[in-house]
Parts: structure tokens; C-alpha cells; sequence
């Protein structure tokens, strides 16, 4: 009966310890950080209405070190639980990784929906360290370039920004707005040749990566019918499966830029679903709309499955679709702002409310835990053991469990007569047992 006793509690003691042993680091992750509580406010549906990104930093309690993986899935979970990454889609596409990381482990980075890894990785292939360094593959994006410089006065270089503008491609800036209790001031001169300097598109880096994304396969439609007073130009660019497929489904519906020669004919209007499409010459920030370059290229910036009605002022008119733009509404260069280790949005945003144009790629992380919280770790490692030094204890009692002496194979007395009395007693323990089988 003992030995059948010891053979049921020794595997609940083995399937005990193997939880505590795979619950153990999520609880102590857990309990190192504390939730930036502004990402579940208004304040931050307002970023994101403007065109703020929300994408990952890192998670306190876990290592990019030991695990790439499990940070990235933690802190995509702890985005989506609070806020969409962005006015174009709910699950975040960019993630900061630190320089060690090998290929496989950006490989299992990007497996949790992360496809842009910035900033300047390591990695040999590369996106956008120059104005020449094109990304051509998606594994491009996961040694995003740092470009432009920082966003803090007194490192922040003007002339360095403006080289940068100058030779196009993909600027990537940063920004690191408080280090410990201390505010870092900003540069208003970088952001007023920001606001002021023409044709940038000031951007995210998940609008960025999905517009290249789009470009890698596109579809579209059109057809030209006549009217009383002209003609009626109608475009669609496609939402195709096939498409999606080959690019890549976690890239957002962003609009692109279609470039329409029309010859011989001047734009009206352009409607969408029954409404008028705004102007949007010299926009800076992403969204749909038109214009008419000098040429008289119309540019028509729409997302995938929203069709368009052209409306021309003349009959008989001839047209070509050219493709579309590099950067969207046909800007030469593109400038995102990187809010590196955010983790407490008021602090690091307030000051940018006013600034109309300029958008930023908030990479967010939970606050560390107040010292005042770092025994819970510890203690949860004191209560586990403490728990199973408990259980080996109590089952010894009872002659159960590891520790215990088996009364089948202990060791014999010294003395004859005492050698005896163990030996009949085992015996008759052992019929006993047999009878009550």
C-alpha cells in the first residue's frame, strides 16, 4: 500500500513542480512592469486619429537576449489589448530590436507580425542607411537605417538634416523624450523645417513599409464612359487576394499614389462612394485625396478597394495610367520621427500638439516596477520552493515521496536479535499487503 501510495503523489509532485517551473517567468515578467495607463485614453485615440503610430520597444522582465521571440509577442499583446497601432490597422508592424540579434531570431521576431526592426540592426541587408539603399525584400526592413539625426536640442544638427533631405530616400529620425526624471528638450528649428520645407512626406514607419509593400504586386481597373457635359472617369485599385498573398497580409490598406496622364481635359471633381475626394496638393501627411500637377498628371491618392469617379470636363479625351508614385502624393523624400522607449505617452507627446504636421512612431514599453515592488519576484520564488521543501517534508512523515527511507530497503541493525524483529516485520508488512490484494 505505501509503495502504491508513493507511486500516485510522486507524479502530482513532478506535474506541480513542472507548472510552477513554466508559469513561474510569465508571473515574474508580469510583475516587473507597470501599464502606461494614457495608451487606453482619449489623449492617445487622439495621436492616433492624427496619424501617430503605436509600435513596440521591449518588455521589462524579458530579454531580447534570451528570447527575441517572447518579447515581441508580450509587447504586441500588451499593444493590443490597449489601443490600435495605427488609423490604418490594429496590430503593430514595427518594432525597435537591439544590434546583437541574429537573422533567426529577427526571423522569429517578425513570425509575431513584426515587420519593420529599426534602428540600424547589423543585420548585412539594409533599408533606407542612405538615400540610395532601396529596400528590394521584405527582410530589408529589418535593418531599418538611422538617418536625419536626433530630435534633441543640443545634438539635434540642422545642416546634417538637411543633407539628408536633399539626397532623398527614407529619413529615419529619433527621439528620446525623458531620461530618468528628466525632460529632454527638442529642437523647435528641426520641426520648423519640418513643417515648412516642401515635398516631404512626414510619415510612420508602418505607413511606410506598407506603401513600399503595395508596390510589390497591384492590380487596378478603369473605364472611360461620356456624359452630357464631358466624361466619366472611373479607377479602382484592386484588393485581390493574390496580391495580398505576395506582398504581405500584416502590411496595412494604405493609399497609393496613382499618377493618370489626361490629355486634352481638365479634372472637375473626384468622388468616392457618393462623396467629394479633398485637395491634396502639398499635404504632407498620408490619407486620400487629389491634385493636378503642372502637366496635368492628375494625382490620385486612394486605398485598395475604394473606387473613384473622375469627373473631366471634356468628351472625348485620352488618358494612360503611369503607376504610381515612389513616395505617396509624389513627394521626393519621406521623414519619420521614432519615439524610442515611450513609457508614459503625456509626458513624451504633450509637446507636440501643436505641430500640425509632424508624426511620430511611438515605440512604446511598460514602465518598470516601483522598487517598492521587487521582493514580489522573489518572493514568488521563495513561496515556490518553500511550498515543495513543505510537500517533500510531509510525505517523508509518511514514510512517501523521495526523501523518505523505503521500509523495504533500509538498512539492517548491527545487533542479531534486533536484525530479526526488522525482518519479521517487513515479512508480515508484506503478507499484509498481499491479503489486501
Amino acid at each position: 500500500m505505501a509503495d502504491a501510495r508513493s507511486g500516485a503523489v510522486v507524479p502530482l509532485l513532478l506535474c506541480f513542480t513542472f507548472l510552477l517551473v513554466l508559469v513561474h517567468p510569465v508571473v515574474l515578467a508580469q510583475s516587473s512592469w507597470e501599464e502606461d495607463g494614457w495608451l487606453r485614453t482619449s489623449y492617445a485615440n487622439e495621436l492616433l486619429e492624427k496619424g501617430d503610430e503605436f509600435g513596440c520597444y521591449g518588455m521589462p522582465g524579458l530579454s531580447w537576449n534570451n528570447d527575441a521571440g517572447a518579447v515581441a509577442q508580450s509587447c504586441r499583446t500588451y499593444i493590443e489589448e490597449r489601443i490600435n497601432a495605427s488609423q490604418w490597422g490594429t496590430s503593430p508592424i514595427s518594432t525597435y530590436t537591439p544590434s546583437f540579434l541574429t537573422m533567426t531570431e529577427h526571423e522569429r521576431v517578425a513570425s509575431q507580425g513584426f515587420t519593420v526592426h529599426g534602428d540600424d540592426t547589423d543585420l548585412s541587408l539594409s533599408a533606407w542607411h542612405n538615400g540610395t539603399d532601396q529596400p528590394v525584400d521584405v527582410w530589408d526592413w529589418y535593418n531599418l537605417g538611422r538617418r536625419g539625426g536626433s530630435l534633441e536640442k543640443g545634438v539635434a544638427s540642422l545642416e546634417n538634416l538637411k543633407d539628408e533631405v536633399s539626397e532623398g530616400g527614407l529619413i529615419n529620425m529619433y527621439w528620446i523624450g525623458r531620461v530618468n526624471d528628466a525632460t529632454v528638450r527638442h529642437d523647435q528649428d528641426i520641426l520648423d523645417f519640418l513643417n515648412e520645407e516642401p515635398g516631404l512626406w512626414l510619415t510612420t514607419w508602418g505607413e511606410a513599409w506598407s506603401s513600399w509593400s503595395a508596390k510589390r504586386c497591384y492590380e487596378f481597373t478603369h473605364n472611360l464612359d461620356s456624359t452630357e457635359n464631358g466624361s466619366l472617369l472611373s479607377f479602382e485599385a484592386l484588393d485581390t487576394e493574390q496580391c495580398r498573398s505576395a506582398t504581405d497580409n500584416r502590411a496595412w490598406n494604405v493609399p497609393a499614389t496613382w499618377m493618370i496622364d489626361i490629355e486634352n481635359s481638365s479634372v472637375e471633381s473626384v468622388m468616392a462612394g457618393g462623396n467629394d475626394l479633398p485637395s491634396i496638393e502639398s499635404e504632407k501627411n498620408m490619407q486620400e485625396g487629389w491634385w493636378v500637377n503642372g502637366e496635368g498628371v492628375l494625382m490620385l491618392s486612394v486605398v485598395n478597394g475604394n473606387p473613384v469617379e473622375v469627373e473631366l470636363a471634356q468628351g472625348d479625351v485620352e488618358y494612360d495610367v503611369l503607376g504610381q508614385t515612389e513616395f505617396w502624393n509624389n513627394h521626393s523624400a519621406a521623414v519619420t520621427i521614432a519615439g524610442h522607449q515611450t513609457n508614459e505617452l503625456f509626458k513624451w507627446s504633450k509637446r507636440f500638439l501643436d505641430e500640425d504636421d509632424i508624426r511620430f512612431t511611438w515605440l512604446v514599453t511598460p514602465r518598470a516596477a516601483e522598487e517598492g515592488d521587487a521582493w514580489i519576484p522573489y518572493a514568488i520564488v521563495g513561496i515556490g520552493f518553500s511550498s515543495i521543501v513543505a510537500m517533500l517534508y510531509l510525505l517523508k512523515r509518511e514514510g512517501l515521496g523521495p526523501i523518505a527511507t523505503s521500509p523495504s530497503t533500509g538498512a539492517l541493525p548491527n545487533d542479531e536479535n534486533s536484525r530479526r524483529e526488522v525482518l519479521i516485520e517487513r515479512s508480515l508488512d508484506a503478507k499484509e499487503d498481499d491479503d489486501e490484494e
